[in-house]
């Protein structure tokens, strides 16, 4: 798939799905920003990449501050952005009774706020015809002990992409969903203990975690001209893991 010269911005690039995806957009010839709150660790991802048509931007997209860090370098860049995927999210399981405000407040802030407001800030900037790209997850649909905050953030973030793909359709602006099952990314290993991450790949009909890789070539895919006809739609990309019935 041909992404020369297109501009794509990815939000959470720094590491995960977010990194690989920046790796086959550039890959494909196109000019990629990545965001991510620390600068080091997008200083990593750059050397990791090593390639001119990585620009970087530290932007906490949970905050309205951050946002407007992104919002001036998309514009300073004075391109239009053909590829917007809102990619940055955190995650933290614990049952209902444990949940704190502080816990909760984080995972709506990074995951449902800051994607509806980098969205609504760079509309001005996407070139009619883009794609708009949300990374959910099947957590949105499935009901997992002690998922309860992240999922209903992840259920929130569908019902805004199938909303703004509808009030989008007039610029053409496709808006469409990615919802990865477990993935094998240094975010799984940060919230899922060892011994539960080991146990994942039994949950799939593939018997496996996903590879980051995977799940950006099938936004590559979304955001490409073979996927002309395909908005407010939900690819759901897990190994089978939904409908896997244990034997």
């Amino acid at each position: 798939m041909d992404f020369t010269n297109k501009n794509v911005v990815i939000t959470g690039g720094t590491t995960g799905i977010g990194l690989a995806t920046a790796k086959v957009f550039i890959a494909a010839g196109a000019n990629v920003w990545i965001t991510g709150r620390n600068a080091e660790n997008l200083q990593k991802a750059k050397a990791e990449i090593n390639n001119s048509k990585l620009f970087t931007v530290v932007s906490d997209t949970s905050k309205f501050e951050g946002i407007s860090i992104l919002e001036k370098a998309v514009a300073d860049s004075g391109n239009k952005l053909d590829v917007l995927f809102l990619n940055a999210g955190i995650g933290v399981f614990e049952p209902l009774e444990n949940v704190t405000e502080a816990n909760f407040d984080s995972q709506f802030n990074t995951n449902v706020k800051g994607h509806f407001f980098t969205l609504q800030k760079l509309i001005p900037h996407l070139a009619d015809g883009a794609a708009v790209l949300f990374t959910s997850s099947t957590a949105a649909t499935a009901a997992n002990i002690g998922s309860i905050v992240y999922s209903a953030t992840k259920g929130a973030l569908n019902k805004i992409a199938q909303i703004a793909a509808n009030e989008l359709a007039g610029r053409k602006i496709r808006v469409n969903i990615i919802s990865p099952g477990p993935v094998d990314t240094p975010g799984l290993d940060t919230v899922i203990p060892a011994e539960v991450k080991g146990s994942l790949a039994g949950v799939t009909a593939l018997q496996r975690l996903g590879d980051p890789n995977e799940i950006a070539k099938t936004v590559l895919f979304l955001a490409s001209d073979a996927a002309s006809f395909i908005t407010g739609t939900e690819i759901v990309a897990d190994g089978g893991y939904l409908n896997y019935s244990l034997k």
